[in-house]
């Protein structure tokens, strides 16, 4: 045994591998499972077929072999579908990140505390009031105000340099969550039959409408909030010594509120318009990336998004390939994961306490 190591024993300490490396991996392993999935579902289409016909599609070859039909599939249908759930996934884990970065609490989740609800509520309303001001930018820009405008509620209530805690935390999230949840409901007895089916989309989460519309549509949003929320991981290191530490040590902290709660909601917003409500991905997945990379945010923020892309990747492709030709809502394997995670999370704190 080297010094190195005896000391880490004795110590306690445990080693975690560098965050490049982690990262590298994986992203590699996200890509695996990316093609993967692209061949998984109702009709099967082996790994080689795939690259086929992505390399086909890319004009590196011929079609060859290759049928119109698997052509059609891989391509038009399962590529942005996947491409799509990587953002949806990544955008969610990273406001979690976020979001308990900037309430310094770990049970912050854009589902728990009502952030979810709130761009839900503005997409719902976006809807069935028949806004179209903005063409196509219309809903993710009504889920982002929704967002936005839930994420500043909540921070005023619940902001943590008036001594609140968890509880306090919780019971705001679901005072905001019913309240939201309750206008959705109005929207949801006033809608038509028609708007009714975009409606049961937004409350249980899916990827099933996605196209390379969307997926384009929902890349700029998550690439401004992604490098954003990464630009902004030294301010959440320093409020996590508290918003009086932060202060002290030079730190505008009035103005790194705002900018997280406004690129929180800008990722949230995104993810809710075009997946609906996928909650406790922002919950589980932090956790995870600090089990392995330690909290800072450094690498806390980017290994969030590639493992919250992984997460959904994979429940996506399970949400569509298990009952086919029907498709399980993605929101229920979320909420299948995040539930029991959450419940062991409460429990622990409490032990802790």
């Amino acid at each position: 045994m080297t010094a190195s190591a005896a000391a880490t024993r004795r110590t306690g300490l445990v080693r975690r591998p560098p965050g490049g490396l982690l990262f590298v991996g994986l992203l590699a392993l996200l890509a695996v499972v990316i093609v993967l999935s692209f061949g998984i579902g109702p009709l099967r289409i082996p790994p080689g077929d795939v690259v086929h016909v992505i390399a086909h599609k890319l004009g590196l070859i011929d079609a060859g072999a290759l049928t119109q039909r698997d052509i059609s599939v891989v391509w038009n249908l399962r590529v942005p579908r996947a491409l799509l759930a990587v953002i949806v996934g990544a955008s969610l884990a990273m406001a979690g990140a976020g979001l308990q970065g900037l309430f310094g609490n770990p049970l912050a989740d854009p589902g728990i505390v009502g952030v979810t609800h709130g761009a839900a509520l503005g997409a719902v309303a976006a809807i069935v009031l028949g806004i179209t001001a903005l063409g196509a930018w219309t809903i993710p820009v009504a889920a982002f105000l929704g967002g936005a405008a839930t994420t500043t509620l909540i921070y005023l209530l619940a902001r943590p340099d008036r001594g609140t805690g968890t509880a306090t935390l919780l019971l705001v999230g679901i005072a905001i969550a019913a309240a939201c949840s309750a206008a959705i409901g109005f929207f949801t007895y006033i809608a038509d039959a028609d708007e009714l089916q975009s409606l049961v989309f937004w409350q249980m989460g899916s990827l099933a409408m996605a196209n390379w519309n969307s997926m384009l549509a929902a890349l700029p949003a998550f690439a401004l909030g992604a490098v954003a929320l990464r630009a902004l991981a030294t301010p959440l290191d320093m409020l996590a010594l508290g918003e009086r530490q932060a202060q002290h040590i030079g730190l505008d902290v009035k103005r790194a509120r705002l900018m997280l709660i406004a690129v929180c909601a800008l990722l949230v917003g995104s993810a809710v318009a075009f997946a609906g409500v996928v909650g406790f991905v922002g919950l589980v997945v932090p956790h995870f990336v600090r089990l392995l990379a330690g909290p800072g945010h450094r690498w806390l923020v980017p290994l969030s998004a590639v493992t919250g892309g992984l997460l959904i990747v994979i429940a996506d492709t399970a949400a569509r390939s298990l009952d086919p030709p029907s498709e399980i809502p993605l929101g229920l394997f979320s909420a299948a994961l995040g539930a029991p995670f959450f419940l062991w999370l409460v429990l622990r704190r409490k032990g802790a306490a």
